[in-house]
């Protein structure tokens, strides 16, 4: 069993009173109160809270028996969508799983290669993950509420094709798998009409808050990894986010903490790592808090820094830049293995002093005196202790952000669960585009462009 993931502030201590703490934690009570009594805006989008208690028994265990027969038949996996449709399993899969995932031996690793479709619109991209395919055997999930969205929707007619010329259409059916709406839409129109078995994009969740239903569990299966415990992991932390106090509730202090930096001038908010398995949690974070936060010229900016790579090139705006910047550090606790620096007779490179040191050791000391330079140079820093590399622990840091997010939308006054200005590209880039209906916004872009 996993330890706890606590969330450390000490270092941000200096950078506030007690009565700034003692009056902001008063605000984000009152927002605790409106998130859990479903009173506030886009409450209808509200059912992440108790999916980790409250999951459809039913679908999970059909998820897990495709997982099997997907390992079973394929060699490739392709998931096809954008933004909160892809971005939670492959955090998920990044983390859990072997750095050069795709690229160790099968061997190795158990289950097929995992590739990325619809969640860009670059052609190169595209061919090239084409001719990494090949003619190996390939299984697909295509995931979209609608069906219509453009990137996942274009993607998916070229992946569908491929399918059909490669098996032919009766056998590329019992191959994709469609993740979407349960009643209705153009991709349900098109499972139903084609046979492809079927899983639900939950009405009332948000594609940013849906990595615990079905739209990142399947993915996350297929990978190997047992997504019994990362429920299991989300249930312990919704448990302590609903009912434990400030001092022991490290989702609350988080929202609490960041918003005393945002109330204090700080614009930018960002998330560091220092392990290379964590990249992609801070993209999935990025889109969640962006989304959630950003109207009303309101939130704060979410950014993100992999160390020590970027210590040796955004470090420096970081440390010295303008003060209008705290930065978040995930910590990965835990030593898995036994890299140890060897010593050289030579020692031209002046490294003898760390014979017989983990590598570790080395990354973990970088870890603390860059946040000890950050601080003293007026950068507070928070930290997310994370136990270690499993999927308990990541069930509990999935949910400690999204109950810290739900929390600090309402201390701002947005709504947490809508995302309006994601629509104006699209209703230019349709005008563009020469989509029906749109021709009066072509004629605004159009005199915009002269």
């Amino acid at each position: 069993m996993a330890g706890e993931l606590n969330f450390d502030y000490s270092y941000a201590k200096a950078f506030f009173g007690a009565d700034d703490l003692e009056k902001v934690k008063k605000v984000s009570e009152e927002a605790k109160k409106t998130l859990l009594s479903r009173s506030g805006a886009g409450n209808d989008f509200l059912g992440w809270i108790d999916l980790p208690v409250e999951y459809d028994r039913e679908e999970f265990e059909r998820v897990i028996k495709a997982s099997e027969k997907i390992k079973g038949s394929c060699d490739v996996f392709i998931v096809i969508g954008i933004g909160g449709s892809y971005l939670g399993a492959r955090a998920a899969i990044e983390f859990l799983r072997h750095s050069f995932y795709n690229v160790v031996s099968k061997d190795k690793r158990k289950t097929p290669e995992i590739y990325f479709a619809g969640c860009n619109m670059s052609e190169l991209y595209f061919k090239d993950l084409m001719d990494v395919i090949g003619d190996k055997d390939v299984c697909v999930n295509v995931i979209s509420k609608s069906g219509t969205t453009i990137e996942p929707a274009v993607a998916f007619r070229f992946i569908k094709q491929f399918m059909e010329d490669k098996y032919g259409k009766e056998e590329a059916a019992k191959r994709i798998y469609a993740t979407t709406d349960k009643t209705r839409g153009a991709l349900k129109q098109l499972a139903d009409n084609e046979g492809y078995e079927t899983f639900v994009v939950p009405d009332d969740i948000g594609g940013r808050f849906s990595v615990l239903s079905s739209v990142g569990l399947l993915p996350i299966a297929v990978s190997g990894a047992d997504i019994r415990a990362l429920m299991n992991g989300a249930a312990i932390m919704r448990e302590k986010c609903i009912n434990e106090p400030f001092e022991t509730n490290p989702s609350m202090q988080y929202a609490v903490i960041r918003n005393i930096m945002y109330g204090d001038g700080k614009s930018i908010e960002v998330i560091v790592n220092y392990e290379p398995s964590l990249h992609y949690i801070s993209e999935w974070w990025k889109q969640l808090y962006a989304e959630s936060e950003g109207k009303d010229h309101k939130g704060l900016f979410p950014a993100a820094m992999d160390f020590s790579t970027d210590l040796h090139s955004q470090g420096q705006f970081l440390q010295d830049g303008p003060r209008i910047m705290f930065e978040t550090i995930m910590k990965l606790e835990g030593q898995e293995y036994d890299v140890i620096i060897g010593e050289d007779k030579d020692d031209l490179d002046g490294l003898n002093y760390l014979t017989g040191k983990h590598l570790d050791h080395v990354n973990r000391n970088a870890l603390i005196g860059s946040r000890i330079a950050h601080v003293d140079g007026g950068v507070p820093a928070l930290t997310i202790d994370i136990p270690d590399r499993s999927e308990e622990s990541l069930g509990k840091l999935f949910y400690f952000f999204e109950f810290a997010c739900g929390v600090s939308g309402y201390m701002i006054d947005v709504n947490p669960f809508n995302q309006p200005g994601v629509e104006d590209y699209k209703k230019n880039m349709f005008a563009l585009l020469g989509r029906p209906g749109y021709e009066e916004q072509l004629k605004k872009l159009e005199e915009r462009m002269k």
